[in-house]
């Protein structure tokens, strides 16, 4: 190790990867310390329950990994990371064995829906969706990382995300499209009447029908590894089993970034309460399984999905959201996430079996056990899903964090993606990325563009540190 590297990176999830292998393609010299024994963050892969099934402990379905700019500009296949697609991205089925579809194709998406709103879904995707890859670089890398490469198809996508989500369901007539479009804003847990909702759920109907909801051949820890690999031949060095608890921990650099929460920078860093104003939001409670069988949907289309969303309405959802995020309670018929890896990926489970996960909203730090309520919504959807159960590895908002420091609390989110804190995250500044110490930055997903395993929080933060160091 060089007596002065340029930059060290603290927390080897996603962010923290992408960032040191930004500064790494730049030349500069970089090393990276994990705490954990294994790179991963979010993005890991664990026999959580029986020899040879393979499960995802945090993030498994990856729409915005598959349609990353940061990734996308990475030679991330020839380490080993390939995408693999169930035949449907997602599916949301009803108590009446039907269900609503996110297809690749907008024509099958639209049709699923009914005939009211077929039409009126086209027109709002179709126009975005031609200039998808602009549109995306362009709401990843705000704020002021890049500048608008099309204002236009970028304003219209804000003329229809930035109010809440339930002024965008006004468009439609049927409970069909109003559903998976509440289930889609669920994803970071929002409530459906914040501000900028709408944009969620449009981001990931387009993510769909531009390159699906794939999933990692071998699981999520794929995608870490192939980023850590690439860093390794880049020259950089990755240290795991380090835990730092104050920045004299570390090497001397000219540069540090930091893919943590703000809470624990903020404790390394000295920074007293620079931060105190950031909010953490609702927590999940996740149970992975190991069947016997594929799931029993009744809905045909679900057997088929790589992600199943689970709400008989976008009121059930909606209820269920606001007792997570502003009741202080565990709903009593969560909504779901649900995703079956091995519906596209045989290899996760032994022959002829399966891996699962299903995960509801909780309160942050609910100490409680949402088990039965789990497994009671699946049942209603899925009859005689108990009967294929093998094994089951459960874990709540204290057993989250544990996994991940950034949960804090259990806030997957690493932070509450609601109200201005969804934009202007982790304080109101238009440098999100720099702290009051002019060396220190923070990269990891409590900055902008927010949740999800894409690497663009890291990507954008490399930007500024780069720009520093060529100052210095």
């Amino acid at each position: 190790m060089p007596s002065m590297l340029d930059a060290v990176v603290v927390g080897a999830g996603p962010n923290g990867l992408t960032a040191a292998v930004e500064l790494a393609r730049r030349g500069f010299s970089v090393a990276l310390f994990e705490a954990k024994s294994t790179v991963g963050g979010g993005a890991r892969t664990e026999e959580l329950t029986l020899p040879g099934f393979r499960h995802d402990p945090c993030s498994a379905a990856h729409p915005l990994g598959i349609n990353s700019p940061a990734f996308r500009a990475l030679p991330l296949d020839r380490y080993g990371l390939e995408w693999l697609h169930a035949p449907l991205p997602m599916a949301h089925p009803f108590p009446d064995g039907t269900a609503a579809v996110l297809s690749r194709s907008v024509a099958r998406t639209a049709a699923s829906f009914g005939p009211r709103d077929a039409g009126p879904y086209r027109r709002l995707v179709e126009p975005l969706l031609a200039h998808w890859d602009t549109l995306v670089r362009d709401f990843m890398s705000l704020p002021l990382t890049a500048l608008p490469r099309d204002p236009v198809t970028l304003a219209r996508f804000g003329l229809a995300g930035l109010p809440p989500s339930t002024w965008l369901m006004r468009r439609f007539k049927d409970e069909r499209v109003k559903t998976l479009f509440a289930g889609l804003v669920a994803h970071v847990m929002a409530p459906l009447d914040g501000l900028a909702t709408g944009a969620i759920g449009l981001v990931f109907a387009l993510a769909a029908h531009a390159r699906g909801w794939p999933v990692p051949r071998g699981g999520s820890q794929a995608i870490s590894d192939a980023l850590a690999g690439y860093l390794r031949d880049l020259g950089g060095e990755v240290h795991t089993d380090y835990e730092v608890k104050r920045l004299d921990d570390l090497p001397p650099a000219r540069a540090y970034v930091f893919d943590t929460s703000p809470a624990a920078l903020a404790r390394i860093a000295g920074f007293g309460d620079y931060y105190a104003n950031y909010r953490y939001g609702p927590s999940v409670f996740k149970i992975d399984y190991a069947l016997d069988g594929p799931v029993p949907w009744t809905a045909p289309e679900a057997r088929v999905a790589g992600t199943v969303q689970i709400g008989a309405s976008h009121a059930e959802i909606g209820t269920a959201l606001r007792a997570a995020s502003r009741e202080d309670r565990a709903p009593d018929k969560p909504f779901l996430i649900t995703v079956q890896p091995s519906v596209a990926d045989p290899t996760r489970a032994p022959e002829g079996k399966h891996v699962f996960w299903a995960y509801g909203h909780v309160p942050n730090g609910w100490s409680g056990d949402l088990t039965e309520a789990i497994e009671r919504q699946l049942e209603r959807f899925a009859p005689g899903f108990r009967d294929r159960v093998l094994a089951r590895a459960t874990a709540g908002p204290a057993e989250m964090a544990a996994r991940n420091a950034n949960y804090v609390g259990g806030d997957i989110a690493c932070g509450a993606a609601s109200g201005l804190q969804l934009l202007l995250r982790p304080r109101l500044s238009l440098f999100p990325y720099h702290t009051p110490h002019p060396a220190v930055f923070i990269c990891s997903s409590a900055t902008p563009p927010g949740p999800g395993v894409h690497g663009m929080s890291g990507h954008n933060a490399a930007k500024a540190v780069w720009r520093r160091l060529r100052q210095t």
